[in-house]
């Protein structure tokens, strides 16, 4: 697994930080989404900018770690990246793993 991203956690549930791969170099935030009685719909958005690209939903993990499972994409990617939002011992990080 790669880590392409540091985050920070904000008291309104937010996260903010960078997300750098070889093609990106990009300040992301992960804003709460609004609320929806769709269970598929996702728990947060994820904005570079003003601009979505992408998504994250809350999950939990066998040994019960919470964590976000996260889908980015962008007319200029060749397809979407998969990843996860992770609590680190310094903050979050988004990792990415084929």
């Amino acid at each position: 697994m790669a880590q392409i991203g540091t985050f920070t956690r904000a008291e309104d549930g937010s996260y903010t930080g960078t997300i750098k791969t070889l093609s990106l170099n990009i300040k992301a935030r992960f804003t709460p989404a609004e609320s929806s009685e769709n269970e598929k719909a996702p728990d947060l958005r994820v904005l570079a900018g003003n601009v979505e690209i992408g998504a994250a939903w809350q999950r939990t993990s066998k040994e019960k770690t919470v964590y976000h499972s996260v889908k980015l994409d962008d007319p200029s990617f060749p397809a979407p990246i998969y990843a996860n939002l992770v609590a680190v011992d310094d903050g979050y990080a988004l990792v990415w793993s084929r």
